[in-house]
């Protein structure tokens, strides 16, 4: 179920849009936005929640300045936010914070698991008492990454700050559903997808390189992604995180049970059809994953016609591979939103460690491509949607540009509001 923006609101929202366009011709002063995002950059997914809000602030709010607060935009992050967003001021030293705080005047919180930057925000508020918004976030009713329920209680703060916002859109309705719950008083809330939808960075050269070493021709490939119920942030050097053994029974218990589906899909689709399968990561710890639970387990007799990527990328490559592909099919979130936001077909299998994100592809319309690894029924029916989207592409593909128009559909709904909002700041 939907909860659409109020009618008035809406038309209120678009005039808004219109007159904010308008003043741009003038001399009236720019807004200045301070875009809070980039969580990490171990993680395509994560990269692409910065690119892809920008690129909904360049189309709909043109005349604005944006300066981007990040938690980390290492690994040339930085590098290729300048390149495609070239008036990007990126605040990373505490002088560009500080004049960030101070000149900006609206606070805008990009996509993410939660609402990961609370305590910046809380800031802001504290300091400049100046409007904010929330555009794109989950809301777990349970901590990131935990088996355990949070008390609800826990997330009072989280919902007071909310409540304080112009507006907050989550990126799927059962996070809306949960704040109305909890009694979030924010007057605009509605759903959002993931601003990753947005994300349109590539990076055809590498990519290219990649799929021609490999005899990946364009339309004849599909992608698939492995993933440990808990990420093993320990063994990513830069993250400097403790082993946790308790996380690493978890993932060492259930990675044959859910990869097995995949690798029979790889069987069956390889050995059926006339397409090949590039094993590939969304973060740094799949690429061993998908050699010792996919590729080291398929039979012999298919083994070439199956590519397997050693190597971490970075989202504009993963784009550009995504791009050329048949479809996509793994456990992972945001590679299948990164090929949805370009009409690729995209299959999402989730589980209980992960937040809600998932349960968006509910909300655009693609419930069929969605498995909970953790219910035997669902995870029988794998194997035959992999099938379905590899033997029936045009279909696949149509379906997955109606997802596309739903979602467009949706931001330029969401903008306008934000847009309104930043007009008045």
């Amino acid at each position: 179920m939907h909860y659409p923006i109020q009618r008035r609101r809406f038309v209120q929202s678009v005039t808004c849009l219109a007159a904010g366009t308008c003043c741009a011709a003038t001399d009236a002063p720019r807004p200045r936005i301070l875009l809070r995002s980039s969580w990490q950059t171990s993680n395509i997914g994560d990269i692409a929640h910065t690119p892809g809000v920008l690129r909904l602030l360049e189309t709909y709010i043109p005349h604005a300045d944006v300066v981007l607060w990040p938690t980390r935009v290492d690994n040339g992050v930085d590098k290729i936010l300048k390149s495609r967003f070239p008036q990007l001021v990126i605040a990373n030293d505490a002088q560009s914070k500080r004049q960030a705080l101070e000149q900006c005047d609206f606070l805008l919180h990009g996509s993410g698991p939660s609402l990961v930057a609370e305590r910046f925000v809380g800031q802001w508020i504290r300091q400049t008492g100046k409007p904010y918004g929330v555009y794109g976030i989950g809301l777990p009713a349970r901590k990131h990454g935990s088996t355990e329920d949070e008390p609800l209680e826990e997330l009072a703060k989280t919902v007071e700050i909310l409540s304080g916002a112009e507006f907050v859109f989550f990126r799927e309705t059962k996070s809306l559903a949960l704040a109305k719950q909890l009694g979030c008083r924010c007057p605009t809330m509605d759903f959002a997808p993931d601003g990753a939808f947005a994300c349109d960075l590539q990076d055809r050269a590498k990519a290219e390189t990649f799929l021609e070493r490999h005899n990946l021709a364009p339309g004849k490939f599909l992608c698939c992604i492995p993933r440990y119920r808990y990420t093993p942030v320990w063994t990513i050097a830069s993250k400097n995180k403790p082993f946790d053994p308790v996380r690493h029974a978890r993932n060492e218990s259930m990675k044959e049970h859910d990869h097995v589906h995949l690798r029979q899909a790889i069987v069956e689709a390889v050995q059926n059809t006339d397409l090949k399968v590039l094993i590939c990561p969304e973060d740094q710890t799949q690429m061993a994953l998908g050699k010792e639970m996919i590729l080291d387990k398929l039979p012999a007799t298919i083994r070439n016609r199956v590519v397997w990527r050693p190597n971490y990328w970075l989202t504009g490559e993963a784009v550009s591979t995504y791009v050329q592909s048949a479809g996509l099919f793994g456990n992972e979130m945001h590679s299948p939103i990164l090929c949805i936001g370009h009409a690729i077909p995209a299959i999402v299998c989730r589980f209980a460690e992960q937040t809600t994100k998932g349960l968006m592809w509910d909300d655009i319309g693609l419930s069929q491509w969605l498995f909970d690894l953790d219910v035997e029924e669902e995870t029988r029916q794998i194997v035959p949607a992999v099938m379905e989207l590899a033997s029936n592409p045009d279909a696949a593909m149509l379906k997955a540009q109606q997802a596309r128009e739903f979602v467009r559909g949706k931001q330029q709904e969401t903008m306008s509001v934000v847009a309104a909002a930043i007009g008045r700041a």
